[in-house]
């Protein structure tokens, strides 16, 4: 598990499942920021990881402060499903 910082916005939502580091990986969680007073574009401050990662982040087995952080421009990264309502 880790935390992803994507410059702008790909079109990604919770739930969402994206190629990283050379295999998917789901969101678990984003955190929109840069809205209002922040940068040119959003940042999307997302927690990800691998399926069998999903129950130590729903019962909060982990500490978010250790985890690896890692940054992408959103058009280099590839969004497998966007995730949330977006998938109509």
């Amino acid at each position: 598990m880790k935390k992803l910082i994507v410059h702008g916005d790909p079109g990604l939502r919770k739930d969402g499942i994206i190629e990283y580091d050379g295999e998917e990986m789901r969101v678990f969680s984003i955190q929109r920021q840069g809205d209002y007073h922040g940068p040119d574009e959003p940042q999307l401050w997302c927690t990800i990881g691998t399926d069998d990662e999903r129950e130590d982040f729903e019962t909060k087995t982990y500490v978010p402060h250790w985890l690896d952080v890692d940054t992408i421009d959103a058009e280099a990264l590839d969004v497998v499903k966007a995730g949330g309502d977006l998938n109509v």
